[in-house]
């Protein structure tokens, strides 16, 4: 399937594609869009573009709400939401001290990137291995 955003990608549609891609759509293609470009590829399934189906909702980023439309429910997935929600989301209270971190790592990761292709495949590590951190019992 294809899937559609904005170009210029940042935490919150890095962990959506990452969340695409291994658990809702292994073999997902991604395509950029100039931000406010009115007309959306009919092909494509548009992700954190305001006001489609799956994007920030209820004062929530775009990786909360595909969460609950695809009815995820591991624990661990949750978790990496709450850090992209604060990451990305102006919060009251701030409770996941990683936040701030992964959208550094996060824009980090756009500076260096030739493209928006380039950004999610690089970012993909670094929500593979904060995926595989949280779900690793502590011994």
């Amino acid at each position: 399937m294809r899937w559609v955003t904005w170009q210029n990608v940042g935490v919150d549609r890095m962990a959506c594609a990452w969340l695409i891609r291994k658990f809702i759509d292994p073999q997902a293609e991604f395509l950029f869009i100039p931000a406010q470009q009115k007309t959306l590829p009919a092909d494509a399934e548009p992700f954190d573009i305001p006001g489609v189906r799956l994007s920030h909702h209820g004062g929530h980023c775009t990786m909360v709400n595909i969460l609950a439309e695809y009815a995820l429910r591991d624990p661990a997935l949750h978790r990496i939401a709450r850090m992209v929600d604060e990451a990305d989301v102006v919060q009251d209270v701030s409770v996941e001290p990683a936040a701030p971190g992964l959208d550094l790592i996060c824009r980090g990761i756009r500076l260096v990137s030739p493209d928006d292709q380039t950004a999610l495949e690089r970012s993909m590590l670094i929500y593979d291995a904060l995926y595989a951190q949280l779900t690793t019992a502590v011994t």
